[in-house]
């Protein structure tokens, strides 16, 4: 029997209106390159503009070609991939890890791998979308806890029905509000639950930790953990992520997880260049210890406390306002960019401000004081979430 659909000009105007829509609630998003002083890129070591690690990346071209050609389980493996793999793992202290070509396919692939029907899934309440993704992907029931709250997250644990296994999902340090979840004391509570323990340390990696393997190295919650997964495109500056874990789960990462199996993997050169990265995360700990001390630089100037997070979100509320103010830094030479609903909740639009090793205290000074000038015209008094 035939379907009668609608035309696809009527699909269009449908789709215009929704634009218009988002245009309307200044939430219509537009493409733009980098411009003035990086403020908002997750680039917090500097490594991507590293001369280092684009000369390995260059020479790794040369031998093993710009792309891979196919998936890992076809032609696309290479040893450089197996190389690297091995020390990352020893970088997090786990027995294996496996590459992914971004941090969304690793979350997608792990959740959506592990978590089955008649598991529950416990969700911080502002973990990210791909975290969220990957568990509406699987077949578990998702219960969300308030951020960050754990005698919250005991209470569920203890009264939420489950026939299979548990799992608890976070992120380390949040990507939107720059703080850090309270790992020592989420793993505390396996001491009374069973659960497997999920972290993503997206924007951890690099910058926390003795040896900047992140926030689980820092909290002393590694043995509590099954899994986490660490990007390769933020402070490591190149590109992809990192699935850490035992041996037998990332072998079935390898045989399962769709986001793996089915996609093309990385450019060869690009496990070469992390392996540069890596040797300057060990070699050059002052350019973490640095980005910290910006960080608290700008929560003092700006009267936002002390903590040393990278990532200073400074809340303004409207999104249209959101806008026009960082238009105005960039015409003042400062790439501060809006972040709005959905990826921040409703009435919380912000410039999320991010902090790199290559930025000076000048730069944060005279940064403070274009960001007070434009509020003042606007009559608005900063939050900080």
């Amino acid at each position: 029997m035939a379907c009668e659909t609608g035309s696809v000009d009527a699909l269009e105007e449908r789709i215009r209106s929704q634009l218009d829509q988002l245009a309307a609630s200044g939430l219509r998003r537009s493409l733009e390159e980098p411009r003035g002083i990086d403020l908002c890129s997750n680039d917090y070591l500097g490594f991507a503009r590293d001369p280092r690690i684009r000369a390995r990346f260059a020479r790794a071209v040369e031998s093993l070609g710009v792309g891979s050609t196919g998936s890992r389980l076809l032609r696309g493996h290479r040893e450089a991939f197996r190389l690297i793999e091995e020390r990352f793992a020893r970088f997090k202290g786990t027995p294996d890890s496996l590459y992914f070509g971004s941090g969304w396919a690793a979350n997608l692939g792990v959740l959506s791998t592990f978590l089955s029907d008649g598991d529950v899934v416990f969700s911080d309440a502002l973990n990210h979308a791909s975290l969220i993704d990957g568990m509406r992907l699987s077949k578990a029931r998702r219960v969300i806890y308030p951020h960050s709250d754990v005698d919250a997250l005991g209470r569920l644990l203890e009264s939420e029905p489950c026939g299979g296994q548990r799992f608890v999902v976070t992120e380390s340090l949040f990507s939107m509000d720059g703080d850090r979840a309270p790992l020592r004391a989420i793993a505390g509570l396996r001491s009374n639950h069973d659960f497997a323990l999920v972290i993503d340390e997206a924007h951890a990696i690099g910058m926390f930790g003795e040896s900047g393997s992140g926030l689980i190295e820092e909290t002393g919650s590694a043995d509590s953990v099954f899994l986490s997964v660490n990007s390769a495109g933020k402070a490591l500056g190149v590109t992809g992520a990192f699935v850490c874990g035992p041996n037998w789960a990332i072998d079935y990462l390898i045989q399962s997880a769709r986001p793996f199996v089915f996609s093309t993997a990385p450019p060869p050169a690009a496990a070469e260049a992390l392996d540069e990265a890596l040797d300057l995360l060990a070699k050059e700990p002052q350019r973490r210890t640095r980005v910290q001390a910006l960080a608290k630089l700008l929560r003092k100037q700006l009267g936002l406390g002390t903590d040393d997070s990278p990532i200073v979100p400074l809340i303004i509320g409207d999104s249209r306002v959101a806008v026009e103010v960082a238009r105005r830094l960039g015409e003042s030479g400062f790439d501060a960019r809006a972040v709005r609903p959905p990826t921040v909740p409703e009435g919380t639009a912000r410039l999320r401000v991010s902090l790199n090793a290559d930025l000076t205290a000048e730069d944060i000074s005279r940064f403070v004081r274009q960001l007070q000038a434009i509020l003042e015209e606007f009559d608005l008094c900063l939050e900080y979430s």
